[in-house]
């Protein structure tokens, strides 16, 4: 068994006496870290800051401009050393040592019996790094990567579950219920609500899950999850954070693959997509029978499937994700996947996602609404439906306007004609995007009359943005 340099404690400071010898900058985020831990901080300095005289001059510190003497260090619970003066130091440390007193030495690691971590505050939830004193910016840094990971409204949950642990204490007297039934609330729809500032919902989601729980029903949540346009660094905090927890992860071919290393270990991997790709691969094969082969698993009305599998899943307790290439309102069927669990009351939550016109513009340097040429923006879809590109055509040539077309590979040749047909300058920029923000990605520009042909040469295969525009010509 490895040793702890350190043991991690968190201590409890509010009213007792702790002593700062030193009073310049080395000693001024000491003294902050002591007083917001609501301790009674003395000062011992023979010369102090501004910052330091200030806090002396408001009552919130005891300020002493003088030389530090050994018997500064008695009664206190924690002294911290923090001159430019390394006798000194080494003095206060070697005096606390004889007397029983943690201390901490700044910069000086072989003079610390407490160490002060990197710091992350979520109201009562806190969480704290330490590099042992070894590296303090390494510790700094670590706690940015972890505190982009815990979710601001930590402490909000943790207060809500505090104030009603009686209360399920007593409605769940079997200790394993209890703690599956707070497994589940605090990483369910409980805490999305809370997160997302929606107390009453959250109280009711609560008040649901209890009731289920005393009943042996099981609670789960599906939460739809923007994937953003494929760069994988494009998800959003809130997406990596319901990855982390789910117990299935159902994807589809818009879907970078990447992201799936996101999810936690233990999670199910359900390809849902149109078709098996090399991708996909084995991990195709789902409860709804069949092997690797979309088509062949979801008979008959593909998303009328999907649907019930996200809801078969959920009503077994599981935190469900399903991850959409892009943003799940714009243009993925979002919409139809929430009205439909909303009605088998199933909670859902809806993470937003980077859309795809919004990754490829900024991946190909498009600004789509630069002021001088675009005062609106437009997303379409050229999907075909009977073999044609069904769009209020006029409406699209509009002035001023930049477009932006979702799925319009296949219905390029179409597009392009009806729009200089119904008036648009032949000689408009035109850009498709292929493959946008991933590694692979392609840019054809041409005028709007040539762009088929362009991409026809270049043989495209998608996915594809297609931005038509004055805003073209603006890109970096």
């Amino acid at each position: 068994m490895r040793a702890l340099d350190y043991l991690p404690l968190h201590l409890d400071l509010r009213g007792r006496p702790c002593l700062v010898v030193g009073g310049g900058a080395l000693a001024e985020r000491k003294i902050e870290l002591l007083l917001r831990a609501g301790a009674r901080v003395r000062v011992v300095a023979k010369a102090s800051g501004a910052a330091v005289r200030t806090l002396a001059a408001q009552g919130a510190v005891q300020l002493h401009e003088r030389g530090y003497a050994p018997t500064d260090v008695q009664g206190q619970r924690l002294v911290v050393a923090a001159t430019d003066d390394a006798a000194v130091n080494a003095q206060v440390f070697a005096d606390c040592e004889a007397a029983g007193i943690w201390a901490n030495t700044v910069d000086a690691p072989e003079l610390c019996s407490a160490i002060f971590p990197a710091i992350i505050d979520r109201g009562s939830v806190q969480a704290s790094v330490s590099t042992g004193g070894r590296s303090p910016t390494l510790a700094r840094v670590l706690r940015g990567w972890l505190e982009a990971r815990l979710p601001q409204g930590a402490g909000v949950l943790a207060a809500f579950a505090a104030e009603r642990r009686a209360r399920v204490k007593a409605a769940l007297p079997d200790v394993r219920r209890r703690r599956q039934f707070w497994d589940r609330t605090l990483t369910g729809a409980v805490a999305e609500r809370l997160f997302g500032g929606d107390e009453a919902g959250a109280e009711q989601a609560f008040a649901d899950a209890l009731d289920g729980a005393k009943a042996g029903a099981a609670t789960g949540l599906v939460a739809l999850v923007g994937a953003g346009p494929g760069d994988p660094e494009l998800l959003t905090l809130r997406g990596l954070r319901l990855l982390q927890q789910a117990d299935a992860v159902l994807y589809d071919n818009l879907v970078d693959k990447r992201l799936l290393d996101f999810a936690r270990r233990e999670a199910e991997r359900i390809y849902v997509g149109r078709r098996a790709s090399a991708s996909a691969g084995a991990e195709a094969e789902t409860e709804l029978g069949g092997e690797a082969g979309a088509e062949r698993r979801f008979p008959g009305n593909r998303q009328a499937a999907i649907n019930e599998l996200l809801f078969a899943r959920a009503s077994q307790g599981e935190c469900v994700v399903r991850l959409k290439g892009g943003d799940p309102f714009i243009f993925g069927r979002g919409g139809e996947e929430v009205e439909d669990l909303a009605a088998k009351g199933v909670d859902v939550v809806v993470v937003p996602g980077i859309t795809a016109a919004l990754g490829a513009a900024s991946y190909a340097g498009v600004p789509l609404t630069h002021r001088d040429v675009a005062q609106s923006v437009r997303f379409i879809t050229g999907h075909r439906v009977d073999g044609e590109v069904r769009l209020d055509w006029p409406e699209l040539v509009t002035p001023n306007q930049t477009l932006v077309i979702y799925m319009g590979l296949l219905g390029l040749p179409e597009i392009a004609a009806k729009l200089v047909a119904q008036g648009m300058d032949p000689k408009t920029p035109a850009l498709l995007v292929e493959k946008a923000t991933l590694p692979e990605q392609r840019e054809i520009q041409a005028p709007i009359a040539d762009l088929p042909q362009f991409v026809a040469r270049a043989q495209v295969q998608g996915p594809t943005v297609v931005i038509i525009g004055e805003v073209v010509n603006h890109r970096r």
